[in-house]
């Protein structure tokens, strides 16, 4: 699960793969991740790309500039909303946009 997907990421630390896990909530769901992450480490965890992603902290955005520095907490609920880009012609119209969490 959570430690498989983990070690399969090569780019991740060793330190993580052997931290202590804290249990978090992204988007709705309970999730298991490495404690003493920050939001730009989680995201690199989740092999997410921080440059298409907003993040939502306990119900309040987190700026991008913030990420760096503000370290995720136990039970913390993030929302994490991607963006998906749009630009290919549909039946002649132009398809807009979306976010996807």
């Amino acid at each position: 699960m959570v430690n498989s997907n983990l070690r399969q990421n090569k780019q991740i630390p060793p330190k993580l793969e052997l931290s202590p896990k804290m249990k978090i909530y992204l988007n709705g769901e309970p999730r298991e991740v490495p404690e003493h992450l920050t939001l730009s480490e989680l995201l690199e965890w989740l092999k997410l790309p921080a440059d298409r992603v907003a993040v939502e902290r306990n119900r309040e955005i987190a700026a991008r500039s913030t990420w760096a520095e503000t370290l995720i907490r136990p039970d913390d609920r993030l929302e994490v909303v991607h963006f998906v880009g749009g630009g290919a012609e549909a039946g002649g119209r132009r398809q807009e946009p979306e976010f996807r969490s």
